[in-house]
């Protein structure tokens, strides 16, 4: 018998998804595409502005105007934002963009994420997640998942990515080396995740397409944690 394909293996048991806050829609945007966390703000990447806000507050800290349709990563000092088929490198705190790489999907790149050095790019209807080199676009692995990707997020060794198909949409957690779903939270019907970002503590913070909203939602708490 052969191993069964990604599509056809049995689904990890869902929870429902714990929305605690709701942010936006934000002045002058009618959509969320990618998000990320700098340690104290939240990014939100609303097609040609980023929105810095206060997460406690929801108050808007600051914006950048520039191409933002897809995902949003930062790397403790730099912001990483796909517009089209590159992935730009910017300075928070001007604006201005200092490098520019190819992204891997070639313009169907969805969400982005920093961990150990590499950029990690979700590739939407492929499926698929790389991890690239940030100076020159390199692909160097591909994770396959069974499920249209969204954002993405590393957290505590734990890889976590974004879903939405039709009118469903789920966070889910899986194992890096086989792609296998370990553990999903699902959002209420017709509720999408487009970009996806951890606090690093106990938040994930979705961006809702369309709604031009962005969504913290609880992350689950390992096991004796």
């Amino acid at each position: 018998m052969s191993p069964k394909t990604l599509q056809e293996r049995p689904e990890a048991p869902a929870r429902a998804a714990e929305i605690v806050r709701e942010y936006g829609p934000f002045p002058g945007t009618d959509k969320v595409a990618g998000v990320t966390h700098d340690g104290r703000h939240v990014w939100a990447a609303t097609g040609a502005r980023l929105v810095a806000f206060d997460p406690a507050s929801g108050d808007i800290a600051h914006t950048l105007d520039l191409a933002c349709d897809a995902g949003t990563a930062f790397d403790g000092r730099y912001l990483y934002q796909i517009a089209e088929a590159r992935i730009a490198k910017i300075d928070p705190a001007t604006g201005r963009e200092v490098a520019s790489i190819p992204a891997p999907g070639q313009g169907r790149d969805s969400g982005l994420a920093w961990a150990e050095g590499s950029l990690w790019v979700g590739v939407y209807r492929d499926r698929k997640i790389h991890q690239i080199d940030p100076g020159t676009g390199a692909i160097l692995r591909t994770i396959a998942t069974n499920r249209f990707v969204t954002g993405v997020t590393w957290v505590d060794g734990e890889l976590w990515h974004g879903t939405w198909e039709g009118e469903q949409s789920d966070i889910r957690r899986i194992d890096p080396g086989t792609g296998a779903v370990l553990e999903r939270l699902e959002m209420p019907e017709g509720v999408g995740v487009s970009g996806l970002e951890s606090d690093g503590a106990d938040l994930f913070y979705c961006g809702g397409g369309p709604s031009g909203k962005v969504r913290a939602v609880r992350r689950p708490r390992k096991a004796g944690a």
